[in-house]
C-alpha cells in the first residue's frame, strides 16, 4: 500500500458569503488538526466562500475579498499542509467567468500550489459553466512525506474522461475536496465512486465532503479515506461536522455506520430546515397545523430542528374543519411542546362574502379559506419576525393541489420534495422515537377540509399510483407512452401529466424547498411556464 501520512478531513459547514466566519472556521480547524498531529488537513470544495455562491462568483469584489482571506489564512499556517477551496481569479475571463473553482495547497505561511477544477458539472442543480472557468492541468506536489495529488469533486466522477485518465500522475495519495449535494442514498453512491477511483488508480483516496444546508441544497458529509483495494479506512458521520483523523501508526480510525434510509432522509430534512432558519437570521418559525399528515410532519421536523420553544403552531378552523382534526392539531402541539395560537376564520369568510356581494362558492370558496389562512400567517410573520413554513408535499406541488397566496404563502417549504407516500413513512418513523404525531392523523384519509366531506381522492388518484407516475415523469423524464408501458393506466397518466404541466406557474411562485430526491422542483427542474408541448394529447 502507498504510504498514507497522518491526515485530517475537515468536514465543516460554511455559510455562503460569510467570508470572515468561513476563514475563521478554516483557521480553527487547521489548528485542531495540527494539535492532533496531522501532517495534512483537507477542507471541502469552495469552503472559503460557501457553496454554491452562484453569481457571487461573477463579482470581482467578491472573488478579490475571498483571495484576501486566503492570504490571511496562509500567513497563519505552520508546519501542516492545508488544502483549502476558494475561487481563484483567472487572467483572461471566458464569457462572464472571472474565477476558477480551485483548491490552494498551503504550508509554512505560503501557498505552495493551486489546483483548478477541470471538470465543471452543468447538470441537475449545477451551473458551473456559468460561474467558473475550468482548469487544464493536474497538481501533484510533495507533502508530509508523500506525493499529494489534489482534485476537486467532479474530477473523479467520470472514468471515461481524459481528466480521470491523467488524474494526479505520480501521486502517492489522492485528495478530493467536494461539495456534493445530498439526495436519498447519495452517500453510499458517492463512496462507491471514490472506491472505484482508489481501485482504478491503485492509490489511497481521501475525500472530504461539505456538510449542512444552503437554500434548497443539503450536504451530508460522509467524508471517507479509502485504501487502494477499495476498503474503507475511515468514514465521517452524516449531517454533522467532524474532524476525521487517520493515523496509520495507531488503532483503526472511526468508520461511522450508515444511517438507515428513513433516518437519513429525516435527518437531512432537519439539517436543511435548521440551517435555512439559522443562516438567514430567523429565531422563530410558525406554521399552520391543520390536523393533517403534512403539517404534522413539518411541525415535527421544525421542533426537532430548532427546539419546540422556537416553533408556534397556528390552528385556523373553518366551518368545514372537523372537530377530530382540530383536536388532533391541538394534541400534537401539546405533545411537541410548541407554542399554539388559534384563529377561527369563519368571520373572515363572511366578511369576504359581504364584500363580494354574494356567497363565495366552489373553488372560489375553497381558495378564499386558504388565502385567509395565508394572510393570517404572513401577518404573524410581519408582526413577530417569524419565518413561515409551508406544508405542501411533492405530490401536491407536482399537480398543483395547492393555493397560490394561500397554503403556498411562506418562506420555506420543508417537504416540497417529499412525495405523499414518503410523508406517511417519515411520520411513522418519527413516531418510532416518540409518538408525537397522534395515530389518528396517520390513519385518517387525507383531506384539505375546504368543503363538506372533501377527500383528496375526489381530485387525485390513489397516492401510491400518483407517486409512481410522478417519479417516472418528474424525476426520470419518461413520456406518457413509456409510463403506460410500465403498467400504468394511460388515462390516469395523461391526466396526471396534464396537471403537472399546467401547474408550472404555481411552482414558479412557490417558496424554496429542501431537495432530498434525485430531481426536485427549483434548481433541478427548469420548465417554461408558457409551453404548448402536450405529450399527454394524441398527435
Amino acid at each position: 500500500m502507498s504510504r498514507i501520512p497522518k491526515i485530517a478531513l475537515a468536514q465543516v459547514n460554511p455559510t455562503v458569503g460569510d467570508l470572515d466566519e468561513n476563514a475563521a472556521l478554516v483557521c480553527e480547524w487547521i489548528e485542531l488538526a495540527g494539535r492532533a498531529g496531522a501532517g495534512i488537513v483537507v477542507f471541502p470544495e469552495l469552503v472559503l466562500t460557501g457553496y454554491p455562491a452562484e453569481d457571487l462568483y461573477l463579482r470581482a469584489d467578491f472573488v478579490a475579498a475571498a483571495g484576501r482571506r486566503l492570504e490571511e489564512i496562509a500567513a497563519r499556517v505552520g508546519d501542516i499542509t492545508a488544502v483549502v477551496g476558494f475561487p481563484d481569479p483567472v487572467g483572461n475571463p471566458v464569457g462572464r467567468a472571472i474565477a476558477a473553482n480551485a483548491a490552494a495547497v498551503i504550508r509554512n505561511g505560503e501557498i505552495r500550489g493551486v489546483y483548478r477544477k477541470r471538470l465543471l458539472p452543468n447538470y441537475g442543480v449545477f451551473d458551473e459553466y456559468r460561474t467558473f472557468r475550468n482548469g487544464t492541468d493536474p497538481l501533484v506536489l510533495e507533502s508530509a512525506g508523500t506525493q499529494l495529488g489534489v482534485t476537486v469533486c467532479e474530477d473523479c466522477w467520470d472514468p471515461e474522461s481524459p481528466v480521470f485518465e491523467e488524474l494526479a500522475p505520480g501521486a502517492g495519495l489522492i485528495v478530493n475536496s467536494s461539495a456534493s449535494p445530498y439526495h436519498r442514498g447519495k452517500g453510499r453512491q458517492r463512496e462507491e465512486i471514490f472506491r472505484r477511483v482508489a481501485t482504478a488508480k491503485g492509490l489511497p483516496v481521501a475525500m472530504v465532503n461539505m456538510v449542512g444546508g444552503q437554500d434548497e441544497l443539503i450536504f451530508d458529509g460522509s467524508s471517507a479515506l479509502i485504501a487502494p483495494d477499495g476498503s474503507i479506512l475511515a468514514r465521517a458521520g452524516q449531517f454533522t461536522e467532524d474532524l476525521l483523523i487517520y493515523d496509520p501508526a495507531e488503532s483503526p480510525a472511526p468508520v461511522a455506520d450508515w444511517m438507515d434510509d428513513l433516518d437519513e432522509v429525516y435527518t437531512a430534512l432537519v439539517t436543511g430546515l435548521r440551517d435555512y432558519v439559522v443562516k438567514n437570521g430567523f429565531r422563530h418559525v410558525g406554521l399552520g397545523l391543520s390536523g393533517g399528515i403534512d403539517s404534522a410532519l413539518v411541525a415535527a421536523l421544525a421542533a426537532d430542528a430548532l427546539g419546540p420553544e422556537q416553533v408556534t403552531c397556528v390552528v385556523m378552523p373553518s366551518p368545514h374543519s372537523s372537530g377530530a382534526t382540530q383536536a388532533d392539531a391541538r394534541e400534537m402541539a401539546n405533545r411537541l411542546g410548541t407554542g399554539l395560537i388559534e384563529f377561527s376564520i369563519e368571520d373572515a369568510m363572511a366578511a369576504y362574502d359581504r364584500t363580494l356581494g354574494e356567497p363565495a362558492a366552489g373553488i372560489t370558496a375553497e381558495n378564499l379559506q386558504a388565502r385567509i389562512r395565508g394572510n393570517l400567517m404572513m401577518a404573524l410573520s410581519n408582526s413577530r419576525g417569524w419565518l413561515i413554513l409551508t406544508t405542501a408535499n411533492k405530490s401536491e406541488t407536482s399537480v398543483g393541489y395547492s393555493t397560490l397566496y394561500g397554503d403556498m404563502a411562506g418562506g420555506l417549504a420543508p417537504i416540497k420534495d417529499v412525495p405523499k407516500t414518503l410523508v406517511y413513512d417519515l411520520c411513522r418513523h418519527r413516531n418510532g422515537s416518540s409518538p408525537v404525531i397522534p395515530e389518528s392523523i396517520i390513519s385518517r384519509p387525507p383531506s384539505a377540509e375546504l368543503r363538506p366531506g372533501q377527500l383528496d381522492s375526489d381530485s387525485l388518484p390513489d397516492y401510491d399510483e400518483l407517486d409512481r407516475i410522478l417519479k417516472m415523469y418528474v424525476e426520470d423524464d419518461l413520456g406518457p407512452a413509456e409510463i403506460a408501458d410500465r403498467g400504468e393506466d394511460p388515462a390516469v397518466v395523461a391526466d396526471v401529466i396534464a396537471k403537472v404541466d399546467r401547474a408550472e406557474y404555481k411552482r414558479r411562485q412557490a417558496p424554496p424547498g429542501l431537495k432530498i430526491t434525485t430531481k426536485g422542483f427549483g434548481r433541478d427542474r427548469r420548465m417554461p411556464i408558457t409551453n404548448r408541448y402536450r405529450p399527454w394529447q394524441p398527435s
